[in-house]
């Protein structure tokens, strides 16, 4: 395919005003199609598209692969070249928004799995059109997109997955049952860690640019972020360790080790939090950070704990919780690429990655009532799988009035995701040196004074001069704090890129 032959300048009109033709399209779409309307049997295949398929959304789409893949949607055909050899008729595309408007009435459902920064644009408007959809984690790439995303998807009853496929395993539905039974009594405190980034993170931004490869195109893959040089250090895979485009080791992990914590106590918005890291480079994640999040009391309890006010903390980039004293001398705490540890007023969980291998550590025998899904057994498969995208499948099929949800539905997956990303605000905002207090509700911080001022470090400027470490660090000009802040909560998209108003 010849990138000659992309059309990729739609307009922000044209293209809103073909998801409202296609949004009422889609409200009278005839029996034919598969829209979870009930229309038609259960059997029957979805029409699935994917966008992001060089990578994880491959995967996921081999894992749909009982279903019909009828399109292909990437930037870059080099990175893809293997999702078009293995879906040989699906019909590929540059932009999405072009497949949306050509095959808005051939498509049931999406699987997205670009860079973080558009995952918001790309499902928001899927779900503006009727359409389920498959979300790689982290959902959003801020928390005003993870509210949107939760909002859409309840508007229009779409199935929705976010794609932290161990939410489909076994662990988490054990962890959260353990936790309910009162086995470890109240929990007060929460330490998780994951053994990321094993992408670079940490870097001074580049000074150069370098040609961009005829196979991308780097204004889609930009898309509603700031227009900055290709670099190849962006892309096609370490775009994870830099602000534009991702959102470094917490969001990649957390949404996997954190699940248990968030669902297992019940957690919505932090009421407080703070955060740390090595040095804080505006373009580029840091190397470690640390993050604890205050969450207040919840009204009711939940099977036999109280549900009292918890502190959450993170730790990523080779830091490490503290290991409790009755820990065993020598046993390694990570558990496929992180791990946690429950704290309760009678007994310590300790928990890997997805609540894999739950274990007391007064070494007590594990015995609570299963009350959740066990999706594996359910669908006769493991969640590597598949298990996580059948189970979205199944949900896509059914009556949106009677629909059983996913394990990582948006009505948790966003709320989660928001979470997730409140790290990362304050991870940015550190330099604030206190306690940033949050107003969950209206997406805001409240102790951020008018006049506050902020600045962060563009590149380190190090140099050895004679044998000394030597820093000359380049600093931005001082930015209002308040403003800042909003601009990370809610970002301002580039001119031709824009999301769905909000539902109320």
């Amino acid at each position: 395919m010849s990138k000659t032959n992309k059309e990729n300048t739609i307009s922000r009109r044209k293209f809103v005003g073909m998801s409202m033709a296609a949004t009422a399209a889609f409200s009278i779409i005839p029996s034919y199609a598969v829209s979870g309307l009930g229309h038609v049997a259960p059997s029957d295949k979805l029409n699935i598209a994917g966008i992001g398929v060089g990578g994880m959304g491959l995967t996921n789409l081999k894992n749909l692969s009982s279903q019909n893949i009828v399109a292909l949607c990437d930037v870059d055909w080099k990175y893809a070249k293997a999702a078009g050899t293995t879906f040989p008729n699906a019909k590929k595309y540059w932009d999405w928004r072009k497949m949306y408007e050509e095959m808005g009435k051939d498509i049931d459902a999406v699987v997205i799995a670009t860079a973080d920064h558009t995952h918001a644009v790309t499902a928001a408007h899927a779900m503006t059109m009727g359409k389920h959809v498959f979300l790689q984690k982290p959902l959003t790439h801020s928390v005003y997109e993870s509210r949107l995303l939760t909002k859409l998807a309840k508007k229009h009853n779409v199935a929705t997955q976010m794609g932290n496929q161990g939410a489909s395993g076994e662990g988490v539905a054990k962890t959260c049952e353990i936790l309910w039974s009162g086995a470890i009594g109240d929990v007060t405190r929460v330490e998780s860690f994951t053994d990321r980034p094993i992408w670079p993170q940490g870097l001074n931004t580049p000074e150069r640019g370098d040609w961009v490869p005829d196979t991308l195109d780097w204004d889609l893959f930009t898309g509603p972020a700031k227009m900055r040089p290709y670099n190849e250090v962006y892309h096609p895979w370490n775009w994870r360790g830099w602000w534009d485009y991702g959102t470094g080791a917490l969001g990649d992990m957390a949404c996997h080790i954190l699940h248990p914590v968030f669902e297992g106590l019940q957690l919505g918005y932090p009421s407080k939090v703070q955060a740390s890291s090595s040095l804080l480079l505006n373009d580029s994640a840091p190397v470690a950070q640390s993050v604890k999040y205050t969450f207040p009391s919840r009204e009711a309890k939940k099977g036999k704990i109280n549900l009292g006010e918890v502190d959450v903390h993170w730790y990523d980039g080779g830091i490490k919780p503290t290991l409790p004293s009755n820990w065993p001398a020598g046993k390694d705490p990570n558990k496929s690429g992180g791990g946690t540890f429950f704290y309760g007023t009678k007994d310590i969980l300790h928990v890997g990655c997805y609540g894999i291998e739950p274990e007391l550590l007064s070494g007590k025998s594990i015995s609570a009532p299963k009350t959740e899904r066990r999706v594996e057994e359910e669908l006769g498969m493991s969640w590597k799988s598949g298990a996580h995208e059948m189970d979205w499948v199944r949900a896509c099929k059914e009556n949106p009035n009677s629909r059983t949800p996913t394990t990582s539905d948006f009505a948790e997956a966003g709320p989660f995701n928001e979470m997730v990303v409140m790290g990362v605000l304050a991870v940015r905002l550190q330099a604030l040196n206190k306690i940033l207090e949050w107003d969950g509700q209206n997406m805001k911080f409240t102790n951020i004074g008018a006049n506050e001022e902020i600045r962060t470090v563009i590149k380190d400027g190090f140099k050895i001069k004679e044998g000394h470490p030597t820093f000359d660090k380049d600093w931005t000009e001082p930015m209002n704090a308040v403003a800042y802040s909003q601009e990370l909560i809610k970002h301002t998209y580039r001119d031709g890129w824009s999301l769905p108003d909000m539902p109320s």
